[in-house]
């Protein structure tokens, strides 16, 4: 069965390291972020609009979800890698794409108005594919 994920979410899984929205939602991001580290063949499906992280946004909390700005985002990032939204491609493909056609600008600009973009995660996580390196395991305490 292949992993759901919206455009933005592609790049946020390479910097993710257990931090999260709430306890469920780091949680769900980490078991989707090991699956797609232990099996790099998993098929995953480029989808407009909530994914299989979002559903563990915190309910009582304002969702991004669904703004306007996150779906711009997502479609730049897509735009930016060459694939569309309903595409399906392997995890491993879709590392190779980030690691040819990202660079560290490139997050800056794409993820301008994230909140977690001061923490250099995912440009730390990008950097690791471009050197080819795979993606690490996640923090004992994540």
């Amino acid at each position: 069965m292949s992993v759901q994920l919206r455009g933005h979410h592609l790049l946020c899984l390479l910097g993710f390291r257990g931090m999260g929205y709430s306890p469920a939602f780091a949680e769900n991001m980490a078991q989707v972020y090991e699956r797609l580290r232990a099996e790099p063949a998993t098929k995953v499906r480029i989808v407009r609009g909530p994914d299989a992280l979002c559903v563990c946004y915190p309910e009582n909390d304002t969702s991004h979800c669904d703004a306007p700005n996150v779906h711009e985002r997502d479609d730049e990032v897509l735009q930016r890698l060459g694939l569309q939204h309903g595409d399906e491609a392997a995890w491993q493909d879709i590392l190779t794409r980030i690691g040819v056609e990202m660079r560290k600008k490139d997050i800056r600009k794409l993820c301008a108005t994230c909140p977690w973009l001061p923490y250099g995660l995912c440009e730390a996580g990008v950097a690791r594919i471009k050197a080819g390196e795979e993606m690490p395991p996640l923090p004992v305490n994540a």
